[in-house]
């Protein structure tokens, strides 16, 4: 026990020194993680690339597709103080898919064009964002293939962190709705509904 309370002083008196020493180095410019929250500027344009995963549910069917999607994103911030208000699009490849016999159900591509608002905490930015989905819904069986283009809505909330003054990492939950259309080979209107998790890197211009 006494060991312990000596090695424990000792660290201590160290650290102490340490310090002290600190204090008497002149100073210079602190660093980036250290700076006051009115340095990081999330204003002005931005692009970047996102991989992630989706799972989800064909409407009025057995189906719920799975499966990696990734593609790019870009978009503007405005800054205000500590809030920020933006607008992004992107465009995915999927390869969420589904097999419910006799039917397989895919949705090899889609996108999104959103608005964005959020609250900057330094380098962390907490956001919500909702706009427009569309994207491909391609149903086939046995002896049909359909493809068709879905129109709909997407909305979630992430989180992106400032690494460098031009570089920061996002996560983000997003659903999508691609409301329904009518389909041949089930005879009835089916569209898709999917949830996304994914990660972003964005390069700010």
């Amino acid at each position: 026990m006494k060991k312990m309370i000596l090695a424990m002083t000792v660290a201590a008196m160290a650290a102490a020194s340490g310090a002290a020493s600190a204090a008497d180095l002149p100073r210079g410019q602190a660093p980036y993680s250290a700076a006051p929250a009115s340095v990081y500027n999330w204003g002005g344009a931005y692009a970047g690339v996102n991989l992630g995963y989706d799972w989800g549910k064909i409407t009025n069917s057995a189906g719920s597709p799975t499966g990696l999607a990734g593609g790019l994103q870009g978009g503007y911030n405005w800054q205000s103080g500590q809030f920020v208000f933006g607008a992004e699009t992107d465009l995915q490849a999927s390869g969420a898919d589904v097999t419910f016999a006799p039917f397989k159900f895919s949705n090899p591509w889609f996108g999104t064009t959103r608005a964005r608002v959020g609250y900057a905490l330094n380098n962390i930015l907490f956001y919500g964002t909702l706009g427009l989905a569309y994207g491909d819904v391609k149903g086939e069986s046995a002896l049909l293939s359909e493809d068709k283009t879905h129109i709909g809505w997407a909305g979630g909330l992430g989180m992106e962190v400032g690494l460098t003054p031009n570089w920061s990492a996002k996560v983000e939950y997003l659903y999508m709705d691609l409301t329904d259309r009518a389909y041949s080979i089930t005879g009835v209107n089916n569209g898709y509904e999917a949830n996304m998790l994914r990660l972003g890197f964005n390069y700010h211009f």
